[in-house]
C-alpha cells in the first residue's frame, strides 16, 4: 500500500514538477479582516506555504515593499475610482505606472496590471474610459521598458455573456459588443490575456435546480444526467468548464482567438445562512479540491484543449468585516494564522500533502510580538542549541529578512531535535505547531525532506490565479516545492 501511495505521489509530481510551462492556482486574499497581519507577517505566511503569485488589488506599497526581493510574482491593481482619471490624461497614467511599478521593479517582481473590477457590470458609465485607461497605462509600461514583463487587462464578470448555455451558442451582451471589441484588440495587440471571473456556486443557485450540484462540485455524473452541447456534442464535466468554453465562444463570435483566459476569481462559501444551504464546508473543501485537480492537470475546456486554465481561488482569508449574507464573510482557505479552515490538497487521502503530512514543524506564531519573537529566537539559537547557521546573511533561509521566518527556523530545529526528550513548540507563547511544510525554495526546514510535497495546494508549475467587492484585495498563485528526488524519478520514467 505505502509503495502504491509513494507511486501515486511520485506520478504527480513528475507531471507537476517536470512541466515547467504549466498551469497554476492562485488565491485571493481580501483585507477586510480583523486582525489582519501585517504585511512582513502575510509574506512570512505566504513563503511559509510556499506561494508564488501575488496579486494586489491596489498598489499598496507597505505590501510592494514587503514583496521585494521574495521571488514572488505581483500584479497590482488600479482601483475603480483610479479609471477614470488614468483613461483621461496620459500623464496620470505615466504617473502611476512610475509610483507603483517602475518604483519597485526589479526588487518586487510585478508582472501585470489589473484595471478596475468587473467595471463593465459594475460602472458601466465608465466603461467608454476603460480601454483608454488600459492603452495609457501600457504606453506608460513602453516607457519605461517594462511592457515585455508587465501585462495589462481588466477583470470581467460572466455577467457580460448574455447567456452562458450551451457554451456553443454563448455571446457577449450585445450593448457591450463596442466595448469588448477594443478591448480584445488590445489584448491581442499586446499579447495579454482576458481576465474572468467564473462562480459556479452563484451559476448554480440561479439556475434553481436545472443544474446538479454534482456538476458545479467537479464530481462525476451519471450517464443519464451528463451535461452535453447539442451543438457541438462535448460533454462538460462540470460548470467551471463550461463558463469558460462560455466565454471562449463569446470571444470567438466576435472573431478573435488566440487570446488565452485566465479565471481571476472562483471559489465557494464554506458558511451561509439558513436561506444559503450549499454553502457548507464540505461543499467548499470538494469543490476547491477538485478544482485543483482540475487546473492541475494542464488541460482546457472541450473547445481549447491544449490550453491550459490559470486559475486564482476566491480567497485565502474569511473577510468577516464585509457586510451582505453571511456566506459573504466565510469564503476563506486559511485562518490568519495559517491553518486550515478545512482540509486542503489533493482530495485523496491516499496521497499526503501539505496540512495532511504526518510531520509536523514548529512556527513562529504570526501574532506574536517583535519582542517576544526575539527573545524566543535567541534562546533557541543560544541556550537551546539550535542550529541557526541558515538563516545568517548569505545562507539558505535568510531571506525573507524577518523575525517571523528567522524565529520559525530556529523554533522548529529546537523541537525536532529535542521533542523526542520533552522538548516542546511554545517559546513563550510564541510557537505553534503545524502540519504544512514550511521549507521554501532551497531553505528546507528540519524535519522535511527533498521528497515532501511542499505548500497548500498544488499547482502545475511555476508561473506569471463574481461577487467580489473592490475592497483592498490580494491573489496568490502556489506552488510544489523542489522536489529533487521525484525529478530523478520522472528522468528514470
Amino acid at each position: 500500500m505505502m509503495l502504491r501511495i509513494w507511486l501515486n505521489a511520485v506520478l504527480l509530481i513528475c507531471g507537476l514538477f517536470c512541466n515547467a510551462t504549466g498551469a497554476f492556482v492562485g488565491v485571493n486574499i481580501g483585507t477586510d479582516v480583523s486582525n489582519m497581519p501585517s504585511p512582513p507577517d502575510i509574506v512570512a505566511i505566504l513563503r511559509a506555504h510556499q506561494i508564488t503569485h501575488v496579486r494586489l488589488y491596489d498598489a499598496d506599497a507597505h505590501m510592494l515593499n514587503a514583496l521585494a526581493n521574495t521571488g514572488i510574482e505581483v500584479m497590482v491593481s488600479v482601483t475603480n475610482k483610479e479609471v477614470l482619471g488614468i483613461g483621461e490624461l496620459a500623464s496620470t497614467a505615466a504617473a502611476w505606472v512610475n509610483k507603483n511599478v517602475a518604483a519597485y521593479a526589479p526588487s518586487t517582481n510585478i508582472t501585470a496590471i489589473s484595471v478596475g473590477s468587473e467595471v463593465l457590470t459594475t460602472l458601466p458609465h465608465a466603461a467608454p474610459i476603460l480601454v483608454p485607461a488600459m492603452s495609457n497605462l501600457h504606453k506608460a509600461l513602453v516607457a519605461s521598458n517594462l511592457n515585455d514583463q508587465v501585462k495589462v487587462s481588466t477583470p470581467n464578470s460572466m455577467d457580460v455573456v448574455s447567456r452562458s448555455f450551451p457554451p456553443s451558442t454563448a455571446t457577449f451582451n450585445t450593448e457591450l459588443n463596442s466595448t469588448m471589441i477594443q478591448i480584445l484588440q488590445f489584448l491581442r495587440n499586446t499579447k495579454s490575456f482576458y481576465m474572468l471571473n467564473a462562480y459556479p456556486y452563484y451559476e448554480y443557485v440561479k439556475s434553481n435546480g436545472i443544474f446538479p450540484l454534482d456538476y458545479t462540485l467537479f464530481k462525476p455524473l451519471s450517464p443519464v444526467k451528463q451535461i452535453v452541447d447539442p451543438n457541438t456534442l462535448f460533454h462538460y464535466n462540470s460548470m467551471f468548464d463550461a463558463l469558460i468554453d462560455a466565454t471562449y465562444n463569446s470571444i470567438a463570435d466576435l472573431n478573435f482567438s488566440g487570446i488565452p483566459i485566465v479565471v481571476t476569481e472562483t471559489g465557494w462559501p464554506w458558511f451561509g445562512g439558513s436561506n444559503e444551504p450549499d454553502a457548507t464546508s464540505g461543499n467548499a473543501e470538494v469543490y476547491i479540491n477538485n478544482l485543483i485537480r482540475r487546473v492541475s492537470n494542464d488541460s482546457g475546456p472541450p473547445s481549447q484543449p491544449a490550453v491550459p486554465i490559470n486559475t486564482y481561488i476566491y480567497e485565502l482569508f474569511n473577510e468577516d468585516k464585509r457586510p451582505g449574507p453571511i456566506s459573504e464573510r466565510n469564503w476563506g482557505l486559511v485562518f490568519t494564522n495559517g491553518t486550515s479552515v478545512y482540509d486542503l490538497g489533493l482530495a485523496d487521502a491516499e496521497i499526503s500533502t501539505g496540512a495532511n503530512s504526518s510531520s509536523l514543524f514548529c512556527i513562529a506564531r504570526p501574532s506574536a510580538d517583535e519582542k517576544s519573537l526575539q527573545d524566543g529566537l535567541n534562546w533557541a539559537c543560544g541556550h537551546g542549541q539550535a542550529n541557526c547557521a541558515a538563516v545568517q546573511k548569505g545562507q539558505p533561509c535568510y531571506s525573507p529578512d524577518t523575525l517571523q521566518n528567522h524565529a520559525s527556523y530556529a523554533y522548529n530545529d529546537y523541537y525536532q531535535k529535542m521533542r523526542g526528550s520533552g522538548g516542546t513548540c511554545d517559546f513563550g507563547g510564541t510557537a505553534t505547531t503545524t502540519t504544512v511544510n514550511p521549507s521554501y525554495g532551497s531553505c528546507r526546514f528540519t524535519g522535511s525532506s527533498n521528497s515532501t510535497l511542499g505548500g497548500l495546494l498544488p499547482s502545475s508549475a511555476l508561473g506569471p490565479v463574481g461577487q467580489s467587492s473592490e475592497s483592498t484585495r490580494t491573489a496568490v498563485g502556489l506552488h510544489f516545492g523542489t522536489i529533487v528526488a521525484a525529478a530523478a524519478v520522472c528522468l528514470v520514467i
